[in-house]
Parts: structure tokens; C-alpha cells; sequence
């Protein structure tokens, strides 16, 4: 056998496995995020219930737009409250995420409802779709939040969704489709799922074929009843006349910050953008500090009250 045919042969049989690979072991990876518990924000030192913040709150489920799911969430009243956030947290991540910044909502007099993306942290759903079928559920989020209101007397006024990573991608997807939603922080957001999973298998495996990639959606797609090519902020954008608040890292290595510039451009007036300087894609409040919370605050005073 000569020395081109064993080369031939031999990368036939790679492409072979990583075919397989990509068939069996991706759609695994991108419809079943790990589920981080408690333990994981505790050993980072952050909160893991709004009491431990000195919050008060009500911990219910609510029904997922598939009809069947139950989604886990906190709603945390404020004393005055002049609006509603709802924050959707990244992939992996659950509402433990979002309750320090809850804490700065709740002490500018905005409610803040939390809730467990569907296949995530302690809610149901057996698979996650990046916002296909996620958007929908935040329609179910906003009709939660309407309940409340009534239910406890408590004033909800306008809504406002904050969204980081994977759950600014469905924020923006979802105020495309909800116009109950009167404003949008997007932070770190991916602008395609196409492009981000292309984006993920170079880090991951260092192989650049996006027929890996088409081998492991279209098996996601049967698995899932999805369409990738449909789960596009980018696109969202476009049909978004809510003001929107893009921030993202300049040293995000995850989702590249140029993005968000992409959806910048995107989309329509108004809208406005802040790179934040030094932060990655995990660290932006604690990069900003200050100077964050209260550019998100004021956004959403501004485009909600």
C-alpha cells in the first residue's frame, strides 16, 4: 500500500469518526446544557435565593408555551414599583444568576421576575433550542407577571426584559414576537445559532468543517422539532421597535463582541451600545461595577416609566 493511499485512508477514517461523533455526541452537548445547582454559585461566593439579599419573594411555577413544562421562578415586588424585569439567564445558568443584579433592580423600584429557562436549572423541558422555542415562553413569563398583579394588587406597569448570552438571544427574539415588551438590555448576545455553534466546534474540537456542524443540527432538529437557521437575533432585530441596550466584553472569547456590533446595525432606532473595556463574557458586572447598573437602570427608568 503506498504511503498516499494510508494518508488517504487515514483521513477518511478521522472524517469518519468525527462524523459519528458529531451525529451521536452533538446534539447531546447542544440540547442538554449541564444544570448548574447551588454549589456552584456558592463556591464563586454569590447568593443562591433572594433572601440571603434581603429580598422578599414568591417562588412559583408557571407553564411553559409547550403546554406541559413547568418553569421555576421568583418574582421579587418592589416597594413603589414603576415597572417589571424579567431577566433570562445564559446557557448552563439558572436564576441564581441574576440575583445580584435583582438586587439593584429591586432597589430602584422595579419588580423582577427570575425564571429557569426550560431544561435548566430546576425547571422541565427536555431540550433547549437557544430561543426557537424559548421566546415563547417568555410570553408565558409576561402573562406570569400579569397574573401577579392582579392576583396580589401589585403594580407591574411596563416590562423590560435583561437577557445575558444565550438568554439575550432569546430576549430578542422574543420582544420580536411579544409587543407586550417595552424595552431590551441585550448583553453578550450571539447574533446566529449557526454561526455560534460553528464558533463553539473550532474551540472545542479545532476542526473548522461546518459539515460537522450541519451533521450534528439536522439530528438536533429531529430530536428537537426545531430549525436552526431560525434562531437568529439578527434577524429578530429587524422586527424589534423597542428601544434595545446592547452591551457586550471587548475580550469576549465565547461570543465575540462583533456581534453585537452586527445587531447594532442592525437593528432599529432607538438603540444604543456600550463595549465594556477589559470584561469577558462572564464578567461584565463585575467589570463595570457601578458604572453597569446604573447605565442599566437608568435605560430602563427611562424607556419604561
Amino acid at each position: 500500500m503506498s504511503i498516499l493511499l494510508t494518508i488517504i485512508l487515514s483521513l477518511l477514517a478521522f472524517l469518519l469518526v468525527c462524523s459519528v461523533l458529531a451525529f451521536l455526541v452533538g446534539p447531546v452537548m447542544l440540547l442538554h446544557p449541564k444544570r448548574r445547582g447551588e454549589g456552584f454559585y456558592q463556591h464563586r461566593g454569590q447568593p443562591v435565593s433572594p433572601s440571603q439579599l434581603g429580598l422578599p419573594f414568591d417562588a412559583f411555577r408557571f407553564t411553559a408555551a409547550d403546554g406541559e413544562s413547568q418553569l421555576s421562578a421568583w418574582f421579587i415586588p418592589a416597594k413603589q414599583p414603576v415597572g417589571t424585569i424579567i431577566y433570562l439567564h445564559g446557557v448552563a445558568d439558572n436564576k441564581m444568576a441574576g440575583l445580584l443584579l435583582a438586587k439593584v433592580f429591586h432597589d430602584h423600584q422595579l419588580n423582577v421576575l427570575l425564571y429557569d429557562a426550560r431544561a435548566h436549572g430546576e425547571s422541565g423541558g427536555r431540550y433547549c433550542t437557544y430561543g426557537y422555542h424559548e421566546r415563547y415562553d417568555v410570553q408565558k413569563a409576561v402573562d406570569a407577571v400579569r397574573r401577579i398583579g392582579l392576583e396580589k394588587n401589585i403594580v407591574t406597569g411596563n416590562i423590560g426584559v435583561f437577557g445575558t448570552s444565550m438568554g439575550a438571544a432569546v430576549a430578542l427574539q422574543a420582544a420580536a414576537v411579544e409587543p407586550r415588551i417595552r424595552s431590551i438590555v441585550s448583553e453578550a448576545s450571539f447574533a446566529t445559532l449557526r454561526q455560534i455553534t460553528v464558533d463553539y466546534q473550532k474551540r472545542l474540537m479545532r476542526l473548522p468543517w461546518h459539515f460537522l456542524r450541519n451533521i450534528s443540527m439536522k439530528r438536533s432538529e429531529s430530536i428537537a422539532r426545531f430549525k436552526h437557521r431560525e434562531v437568529s437575533p439578527l434577524a429578530a432585530v429587524s422586527h424589534i421597535h423597542a428601544p434595545i441596550f446592547f452591551i457586550h466584553g471587548i475580550e469576549d472569547r465565547f461570543i465575540k463582541y462583533q456581534y453585537t456590533q452586527e445587531l447594532f446595525i442592525a437593528a432599529n432606532e432607538p438603540k444604543e451600545v456600550w463595549f465594556v473595556a477589559g470584561a469577558n463574557h462572564s464578567d461584565i458586572h463585575e467589570t463595570g461595577q457601578k458604572e453597569y447598573e446604573e447605565r442599566i437602570v437608568r435605560f430602563f427608568i427611562r424607556t419604561l416609566v
